[in-house]
């Protein structure tokens, strides 16, 4: 990455470049290379040290500038630069890139076709657990790297099961996991052998609840190289934990607040604790009054089928009509008052609703078969 690049450099002297010449990677420096540097047009040439360094002095500030070497028939040249003001430059040539490349891709196509060998895995630092909370519901998504240190895939005796908490529902694999993982009720299992590298595993699945602090467990069957929790901010959501060393908002690029939440890794076989609170729970009253009218409702127009004389039928009717009327109404004020959307009207108008309707439940009460003349 950092190839051909030319990096400020403030302990050097104004007006010095050095530039660097490597065979694949740091370190293996190459010694008497000889390394051209052109400045405005007019090219000075110096021969690398025992570092792989040549140095170049005294170059004017703002000159445009590049830096180019020939090694053993491969032409490398850094990207132009500008010398700065005050101190100097750093640049360094990488000969061998693609072989390197090329070599890499070999080991790792044989290795693949290799036979496992027995090893063992871990849940990379990058895995990490993010909550949302969409229309009041916890879902809940597991982005874990199954991190294979080995040069060989690795047999670890067995599949890699992890069991979610528990209350876990409607678990599924999400798009970009490994197609090793599969997910039944709540439990992941991932078959091996595991390649060299990083398995993805990503999950989603809800967790139900009916308060505002729910605490969770979470095993691992193999070590979690570090803990990440994260959700976006919502009121006062909060994680904790005493496996946390950290708890805090962080800001996201587009302003977005985030609550976060680390800790150290966990050995195999260790648990997860926490605790999730403020989570946004609203009453369930306004649900069930508006399940009790529905039910009263059905009741009454069943009772309304039941065979009886034709004059109390009609009055009945006429009852019914009103009664269904009011309690649509009354159902409409019980919804405004749960989203918040009550008007004084409203406050005024329900104490009226309620007191007509026990008339009229008086009425059909009388007006039944069977009642008292």
């Amino acid at each position: 990455m950092i190839n051909g690049k030319a990096l400020p450099a403030g302990d050097l002297q104004t007006g010095t470049i050095t530039v660097r010449v490597v065979r694949e990677s740091i370190g293996n420096n190459i010694v008497g290379q000889q390394v051209t540097m052109t400045v405005n047009g007019e090219s000075k040439k110096a021969v690398t040290d025992e570092q792989g360094r040549a140095e170049f002095k005294g170059l004017p500030a703002g000159a445009n500038g590049r830096a180019e070497a020939n090694v053993k028939g491969e032409q490398l040249q850094s990207d132009p630069f500008v010398v700065p003001a005050s101190g100097g430059l750093r640049v360094i040539l990488v000969s061998g890139i693609a072989q390197a490349a090329e070599r890499k891709k070999q080991e790792e196509a044989q290795a693949a076709a290799a036979p496992p060998v027995k090893g063992a895995v871990v849940l990379g630092g990058n895995s990490r657990i993010i909550f949302e909370f969409p229309d009041d519901l916890m879902r809940v998504y597991y982005m874990l790297e199954i991190v294979n240190n080995a040069r060989n895939r690795v047999d670890i005796g067995g599949p890699l099961i992890i069991d979610l908490p528990e209350g876990a529902a409607g678990a599924s694999p999400l798009e970009g996991s490994s197609p090793q993982a599969t997910v039944g009720g709540s439990r992941i299992t991932v078959t091996g052998p595991f390649a060299s590298g990083v398995t993805p595993l990503q999950v989603g699945f809800q967790l139900p609840f009916n308060r505002s602090t729910i605490a969770i467990e979470q095993k691992w069957p193999v070590p979690i190289e570090q803990v990440t929790v994260a959700s976006q901010k919502l009121g006062a959501l909060s994680f904790s934990s005493p496996q946390f060393s950290s708890v805090g908002d962080v800001k996201g690029e587009d302003g977005t607040m985030f609550l976060l939440a680390s800790g150290p890794g966990i050995a195999g076989g260790g648990t997860l604790r926490m605790q999730v609170t403020g989570l946004p729970v609203h009453s369930a009253v306004p649900r069930n009054v508006a399940l009790g009218l529905a039910v009263a409702i059905g009741l009454f127009g069943l009772w309304l089928a039941l065979p009886g004389p034709t004059g109390s039928r009609e009055s009945r009717q006429r009852l019914v009509a009103r009664r269904e009327a009011l309690l649509g109404e009354l159902a409409q004020i019980e919804e405004r008052s749960r989203t918040g959307r009550q008007t004084p009207k409203d406050a005024a108008r329900k104490p009226r609703v309620v007191a007509e309707l026990e008339q009229i439940y008086g009425e059909l009460d009388e007006a039944s078969p069977g009642a008292a003349a």
